[in-house]
């Protein structure tokens, strides 16, 4: 009766510890489920959270972006407008002191051959003395 009764008991032993490293292994198994259930769970709410995030700062980022631009629309209609005026101003001095440097040419020019005149006179006196 003893074989019998260590061969049962074995038996039994043995059918228990599988029980229990099948239970084991689906415990296990369940855990890493439920760990990557959670996980799957914490990406999907961190990226939805992540796109909320990105949308919100490309709407801001165009805000930004289009006051920017009418700023700098802005900034350069007014230089142009000045850079017009001084011009227009430039070319108004420009023209007064061509028309100025015209006259005072002129008149240097006017001084010059009447002094080469008298000078060409005074030369051919000379030379009509000279030869007399």
């Amino acid at each position: 009766m003893e074989t019998k009764f260590s061969l049962k008991f074995s038996l039994t032993i043995a059918a228990t510890l599988l029980a229990l490293t099948a239970f084991s292994y689906g415990q296990a198994g369940t855990d890493v489920k439920t760990a990557a259930d959670d996980t799957g769970k914490a990406t999907k709410t961190a990226v939805v959270k992540t796109g909320e995030a990105t949308k919100t700062a490309a709407k801001d980022t165009g805000k930004a972006t289009e006051k920017a631009a009418d700023k700098t629309g802005s900034a350069t209609k007014t230089v142009a407008k000045d850079t017009g005026k001084g011009v227009e101003k430039g070319a108004k001095a420009t023209g007064k002191a061509t028309a100025t440097a015209a006259k005072d040419t002129g008149k240097a020019t006017e001084t010059a051959a009447k002094d080469t005149g008298k000078g060409v006179k005074k030369a051919a006196e000379k030379t009509a003395d000279v030869v007399k």
